[in-house]
């Protein structure tokens, strides 16, 4: 695992060979964000999680800030950012918003942007700031809690199953061994 794992990674000297990330190198060299052991990796897998879920391009910034400032591997992170997609960041979103509406007790359903008028188009413009503004805080409060669980599970799940991984690891070498 840990084999296939580091055959995609870069390496340090991918790093200090290339000239838009030199001026990072003490940062960015730092043994434990290459590193890749039970605790980096899922450490990595809970950053990406929860930083995929940030909105637009921000996501693998996110992740690499965060990878730096809790020392976890770096390409890993940024890797795991990629489970939001143009085809699940949809329904992810959509889940968010619901979480978000059930945590702050909303029970209305959902409500429907308002139609386009090109004949009051300040009238729409208007309607449709109110519209946004409603969305957002259900929104918001359900991405973070979202974003939280997606971490936790995963950091948890990435731990089960590396110790999984090395217990038939061991048991296979025993029985090889005997």
């Amino acid at each position: 695992m840990r084999s296939r794992l580091k055959k995609y990674l870069p390496d340090h000297e991918t790093i200090c060979r290339n000239r838009w990330l030199r001026p990072f190198a003490s940062s960015l060299l730092h043994p434990r964000l290459w590193h890749l052991n039970r605790h980096s990796a899922a450490g990595a897998v809970a950053v990406g999680l929860f930083c995929g879920l940030i909105p637009g391009p921000l996501q693998m910034i996110g992740a690499a800030i965060c990878a730096l400032l809790f020392r976890v591997n770096l390409p890993l992170a940024l890797v795991v950012t990629l489970y939001t997609n143009p085809l699940t960041i949809v329904p992810l979103y959509v889940l968010a918003y619901q979480l978000g509406r059930l945590l702050i007790g909303e029970s209305n359903g959902f409500i429907a942007p308002p139609e386009f008028s090109a004949t009051d188009f300040v009238g729409w413009t208007q309607a449709m700031q109110a519209w946004m503004l409603a969305a957002a805080q259900p929104l918001g409060i359900g991405l973070i809690v979202l974003a939280i669980g997606l971490a936790t599970v995963g950091y948890f799940a990435t731990q089960a199953t590396w110790r999984l991984y090395l217990i038939i690891a061991w048991r296979r070498r025993k029985t090889l061994r005997s």
